[in-house]
């Protein structure tokens, strides 16, 4: 009976001192979740900057249909610039579609790239792209200042610049929304706000 009596203390003593490397473990989560805060997309400080006016361009999808970009429009407007090679580019077209379906009701999404008509025609069939307006043009690249892809521009229906990155994934790409949301440049911004008391 005595033996028993030790060894149920014993297990006690160890689950407090479980509980107490628990504690500790979780406390060192969140003071890491706190250093490394989630990032929104990676900006760039050339081209034109968030909250002046989109250059307005006049541009012809591969499908021959007209678009007006920049200026005053019903709706705001995501262009993604990427490409037939940028692994990452592909690896985004799933959650581009999805972002696109979500948020329809106010935004309209433009893909943009450069380089050889053949390949972006075999790009866009390939991958299911057809009912995506598809810009080829090496000025809309230059214009915006696009060095690295995936990269996205979110124009809202003034025509202003809103938020705009270098999109690697999901989240990035819904921060861009987000920004325009919060009315901020970008996330980073917003998370490095002092809190308001």
């Amino acid at each position: 009976m005595e033996g028993l009596v030790v060894a149920v203390g014993l297990l006690w003593v160890l689950v407090v001192i479980l509980a107490v490397v628990v504690f500790a473990l979780a406390r060192q989560v969140g003071v890491l979740f706190e250093r490394v805060a989630p990032m929104g997309a990676l900006m760039t400080d050339a081209g034109p900057k968030i909250g002046e006016a989109a250059p307005r361009m006049d541009l012809v999808t591969l499908t021959g249909k007209r678009l007006a970009l920049g200026g005053p429009s019903p709706r705001s407007t995501l262009v993604f610039f990427l490409s037939p090679t940028c692994p990452v580019c592909k690896k985004l077209l799933p959650v581009l579609k999805s972002a696109r379906t979500a948020e329809a009701a106010w935004m309209d999404v433009v893909l943009a790239s450069d380089g050889d008509r053949p390949a972006h025609d075999v790009f866009v069939r390939e991958k299911g792209l057809e009912s995506f307006p598809y810009i080829l043009s090496t000025e809309l690249g230059m214009t915006f200042r696009v060095s690295r892809l995936p990269f996205a521009i979110l124009i809202d229906g003034a025509g202003v610049v809103r938020a705009k990155g270098l999109i690697n994934n999901r989240e990035q790409l819904e921060s861009l929304f987000n920004a325009k949301e919060l009315a901020v440049p970008s996330i980073q911004d917003y998370l490095d706000r002092p809190a308001v008391s």
